[in-house]
Formats: C-alpha cells, sequence, structure tokens
C-alpha cells in the first residue's frame, strides 16, 4: 500500500498536466483557426487548475493506479469547448484543432525525457531520484494518452482528425458514431482489447522517445 500512495504521489503531477494540458492546446489551436468560444470562457490557459475535473483529473486516475498496481491510467480533464462552425475553414482546421491535444502530450513526453536525461546527468541527490522517477511516468503518462486519444474513435481526437480527412458523405456517415463513441471505448477497455491495441503503440512511441535522448 505504501508503495502505491508514493506511485501515486510522484504520478501526480505528470497526470494532471498530461490531460489538463492536452485540453488547453485544444483551445489555443481553436482560438487560432477562428474560434473564441474556449478564450471567452477563460478556458484557454496553462494553469491547470483551470482544467481540472475532480472525477476525471484526480478520483478516477487516482483509483485506477491504485487498483492497477500503477500498471494503467486512463482519466480526463473538463472538455474545451470548440464551435467547429466558427472556424474559418471548419473541416480543413478541425483537423489541426483535434491534433493539438496529441501534440501536446507528444511535446510534454519530450520534455519529461529532457528532465530524465537531466536527473541521470546530476550527481544523486534528495531530489534527483524523484525527478526520474517523476520524468520516466510522464513519458509513458503522455505516450498512452497521445495513442489513445488518436485512436479514429469519434469523439476522441483521432476521430475528428478522421471525419476532416474523409470525403464529406463518409465524413458525415463516420461522425454519427460519436455518440457511441465513448460506450464502445469502454467496451474495448473492459475487454482487454484497448490494451491490446494501444500497449504496442505506446512502448514503440516511448521508446522511440528514450533513444533520441540516449535514455537506455
Amino acid at each position: 500500500m505504501e508503495s502505491l500512495i508514493q506511485t501515486i504521489a510522484v504520478a501526480a503531477l505528470p497526470v494532471i498536466f498530461a490531460i489538463t494540458l492536452h485540453e488547453a492546446a485544444h483551445g489555443y489551436a481553436a482560438r487560432y483557426f477562428g474560434d473564441p468560444t474556449a478564450w471567452q470562457m477563460g478556458r484557454i490557459s496553462l494553469n491547470p487548475v483551470r482544467h481540472i475535473d475532480l472525477v476525471g483529473t484526480i478520483i478516477i486516475p487516482a483509483a485506477i493506479l491504485l487498483f492497477s498496481g500503477g500498471t494503467f491510467l486512463f482519466g480526463y480533464a473538463k472538455p474545451v469547448p470548440v464551435d467547429f462552425t466558427r472556424l474559418r475553414n471548419p473541416k480543413k482546421d478541425m483537423f489541426w484543432v483535434a491534433l493539438a491535444g496529441p501534440g501536446a502530450n507528444l511535446f510534454m513526453a519530450f520534455c519529461w525525457a529532457a528532465m530524465l536525461k537531466l536527473a541521470w546527468l546530476l550527481p544523486s541527490n534528495i531530489f534527483t531520484v524523484p525527478l526520474s522517477e517523476m520524468s520516466k511516468i510522464g513519458i509513458v503518462v503522455n505516450c498512452v494518452l497521445m495513442v489513445l486519444n488518436l485512436l479514429p474513435l469519434p469523439p476522441l481526437d483521432g476521430g475528428r482528425i478522421a471525419v476532416s480527412l474523409l470525403p464529406h458523405r463518409l465524413a458525415w456517415k463516420f461522425a454519427k458514431i460519436e455518440p457511441w463513441g465513448f460506450p464502445i471505448l469502454l467496451l474495448l477497455l473492459f475487454t482487454g482489447i484497448l490494451s491490446t491495441i494501444m500497449n504496442p503503440l505506446v512502448i514503440l512511441s516511448a521508446r522511440a522517445i528514450e533513444a533520441i535522448f540516449g535514455l537506455y
């Protein structure tokens, strides 16, 4: 139990930033492409507090980390409101707004890899060990969220990316899956299919980032 509590304590910062800055990135991208909805609601911010959902950002991730022994993570933040009809070119710009979230996770994974490299280069002390463990979690968490959100299933970012790329008629039909997207995701999660799909991609992503920074 003590080790699990320590895992949750070390994972808290990487998890909160991974989930909340993912949402903030959507808001920044939406404003850039013409939709000020999130900005008008005060949701375009790097302050994680503005994006934290008590259940999705704190309780659910902590419970999953606890009951999975620190081997799995799932969570969400308050969705940033995006009115795609207000984008200058809705179908085309949807691609970039959707991609901004996973892109933010990729960027954070690189940042945590840099922090891990720094922790390894510095003389060992009371700060380098927790920084090293936090950075390892940060890399994995961001790779998990990046891969998860790139799955081509509405309302995940990958689903919206697919809608933006498909021809209009197919895009309209594919978008109709969205109300069933979350139940489908839960079904894939509890049947183990989701982990079968994601695990190789997450491992490949994390190993590639570690290789870039020489983390062996």
